[in-house]
């Protein structure tokens, strides 16, 4: 199987569709799938094309979903809806993240709307093709003979006693970790724990979540941001990363994998 990996396309339709007719997604006549390590919507503008898009390619069984931190924000930011208008959406982490945007966008609605009708337009957003059916097919991770998909890291186990800094080591049972868990795990620099050591045995785990240009930095790039940055996957022992930090570098990184 040949796998297309992109991660944290964050609603940039053309840059990701762009990227993958580069990489052969759209002439490759064998076997494949594509591969999305979550935050698929927020700050692009183009939502409502990634949408249909994803949805299209479930409809075909031609997709594979792992779900990122801001699946969580949208779902916590739906669920709450009410509570979060009465707050004051403009003054949200909601709002700062563009998910408050995502909801205007796929139930063609203002956010004064959202303000003065939040039950109204909690029950639609419920509704959509990307609450409905595209969330409920995320994984919390996705794992082949010689990889594993995520979009932060793993579970991780933190032997800090409360209220210390973290102190990470492996959990061997992160396959079953719980919800609560993987919630956390969503959150997680990869690129961190891969330098840290914590790693899985035998595997590349492949995640997004954290851009790129960060790693390269740490290994001797002039900039993490600007003209010297470096949004490249980056590639060390046991860790692929690949968020390109689309918003900023205006790239979507295509992993090929065959496996």
């Amino acid at each position: 199987m040949r796998y297309y990996v992109v991660a944290d396309v964050h609603g940039f339709y053309t840059p990701m569709i762009e990227a993958l007719a580069q990489a052969g997604y759209f002439d490759y006549a064998g076997e494949k799938k594509l591969l999305m390590l979550g935050d698929l919507l927020d700050r692009g503008k183009e939502t409502v094309k990634m949408q249909d898009f994803v949805y299209d390619l479930l409809m075909k069984n031609e997709v594979i979903l792992v779900r990122g931190n801001h699946e969580d924000l949208l779902e916590d930011l739906v669920d709450d809806l009410a509570a979060y208008a009465e707050l004051g959406l403009h003054y949200t982490h909601h709002y700062r993240n563009r998910t408050v945007q995502t909801v205007a966008d796929l139930c063609r609605c203002s956010v004064g709307t959202m303000i003065e009708e939040p039950y109204q337009i909690r029950s639609r957003m419920r509704q959509t093709p990307f609450m409905r059916i595209v969330m409920p097919e995320m994984h919390d991770y996705f794992e082949t003979e010689h990889y594993v998909f995520v979009h932060g890291w793993i579970p991780m186990t933190d032997l800090a006693p409360a209220g210390q800094p973290s102190q990470f080591v492996y959990d061997a049972a992160w396959r079953e970790a719980t919800l609560d868990r993987w919630n956390k795990a969503r959150w997680y620099n990869g690129i961190d724990a891969a330098r840290a050591g914590i790693l899985v045995p035998d595997k590349t785990v492949v995640c997004g979540h954290w851009h790129c240009s960060y790693g390269h930095y740490l290994d001797g790039a002039p900039e993490e941001f600007g003209a010297g940055a470096d949004f490249s996957p980056y590639r060390a022992d046991g860790v692929i990363a690949i968020d390109a930090c689309t918003a900023l570098s205006g790239k979507v990184n295509v992993l090929v994998v065959d496996d």
